[in-house]
C-alpha cells in the first residue's frame, strides 16, 4: 500500500456536493451526527474512487474504516467521530457498514445487469444516507420507500451526469447491460467525446425511469414532520427534477449537464416553495377542495 486513509482524500467537501448536505435549513442540533456521517462516507468514496490504489489495497483501507467504526481499533478519526456521534444519539452503524458494502461493490463490481441490479446497488450506496438523516430526526420508518425512491434517483442521476469519467478513469459502467443491448449501443462508447445516438437513447432511457422514481418520491418531504428538514428534501426533490429534464435533452458526454450555484439557487427556492405548499396543503387539504365539495 503507498498512501494512508488521510492523503486518500480528494479535498472534496460536503459545499461542492450536487445537493445540499446538513444546510442551514437543517437544525443545529442535528448537524453535526449528519456532518459526521458524511464525512466518513466521503473518505470511503474517495478511497473507492482513488485511480492510484490497487482494489486490493483499497479494500484494506475500507476494511480498516469499519473497524474503527465498530470500535475495534481508533485508528481513523473520521470513523471514530462517527462511532461517538452514533453512541450519543443511541443509533446503530447499519448505514454506514450497507454505505461500506457499496463502495467495496464500486472496486469489485464495474458492471450491471438490468434496471433491478442497479436498484440493488443503490439500496447500498444512496438510500442508507436519507434514512441515516431521518433515524437522526427520529423520523417514522414508514416514510423509508419514498426516501428510498429519491435517494436511489439521485444516485442514478450522478451516474449519467458522470457516465463518461466512470468509464474513463475507472472502468466502471452503472447504465446496464441491458439497457446498452436493447439500444444497440455499445459500452465503449462512453469513451467518445459526444455519445452516440444510440448512447442517447441508453441516457434517455435511464433518465426516463429516474423521472419515475422522483414521482414515486414527490411526497416525501410533505410526510416528514420536522419541518426544516422537510423544507430541505423540497429543495433536493426540485434540483433533481430539473437536472432529469436536463439529462432527457442534453448529453453528458458533450455538455454541461450540472447546474451552476446560480441554477442551484434558483432551483432550490422553487423547491423550497413548492415544498411550504405541499405542507400547508397535508395539514389544511380542505383548501383545495373545489366549492361546494
Amino acid at each position: 500500500m503507498t498512501i494512508t486513509i488521510l492523503e486518500a482524500r480528494s479535498g472534496k467537501g460536503h459545499r461542492d456536493e450536487n445537493f445540499p448536505v446538513a444546510s442551514r435549513l437543517i437544525h443545529p442540533r442535528h448537524r453535526k451526527p449528519i456532518l459526521a456521517f458524511y464525512e466518513f462516507v466521503r473518505t470511503a468514496d474517495d478511497i473507492a474512487d482513488h485511480a492510484g490504489l490497487a482494489p486490493a489495497d483499497k479494500l484494506t483501507l475500507l476494511d480498516r474504516l469499519e473497524a474503527t467504526l465498530l470500535g475495534k481499533s481508533n485508528e481513523e478519526p473520521v470513523g471514530v467521530a462517527l462511532r461517538s456521534q452514533l453512541a450519543e444519539r443511541q443509533l446503530p452503524p447499519r448505514h454506514a457498514l450497507d454505505l461500506l458494502t457499496a463502495f467495496r461493490m464500486d472496486v469489485t463490481k464495474l458492471r450491471y445487469r438490468d434496471w433491478d441490479d442497479l436498484i440493488g446497488y443503490c439500496t447500498y450506496s444512496a438510500m442508507p444516507v436519507g434514512r441515516f438523516v431521518l433515524d437522526v430526526h427520529e423520523e417514522e420508518r414508514t416514510i423509508w420507500p419514498a426516501n428510498d425512491a429519491l435517494c436511489a434517483a439521485l444516485q442514478i442521476i450522478n451516474h449519467l451526469q458522470d457516465c463518461g469519467k466512470d468509464y474513463l478513469d475507472l472502468g466502471r459502467v452503472y447504465i446496464p447491460l441491458e439497457t446498452f443491448a436493447e439500444a444497440g449501443a455499445q459500452v465503449e462508447s462512453l469513451a467518445a467525446p459526444t455519445a452516440s445516438p444510440a448512447l442517447l437513447a441508453c441516457i434517455r432511457k435511464l433518465a426516463g425511469r429516474t423521472a419515475g422514481l422522483l414521482v414515486e418520491s414527490k411526497g416525501f418531504s410533505p410526510a416528514i414532520s420536522d419541518r426544516r428538514l422537510a423544507l430541505e428534501v423540497a429543495v433536493i426533490q426540485g434540483l433533481a427534477e430539473r437536472l432529469v429534464n436536463l439529462l432527457k435533452h442534453r448529453d453528458p458526454l458533450g455538455q454541461r449537464v450540472h447546474l451552476g450555484m446560480t441554477g442551484v439557487a434558483g432551483f432550490g427556492l422553487l423547491g423550497l416553495i413548492s415544498g411550504a405548499i405541499r405542507r400547508i396543503a397535508r395539514f389544511f387539504p380542505a383548501a383545495h377542495k373545489p366549492q361546494g365539495a
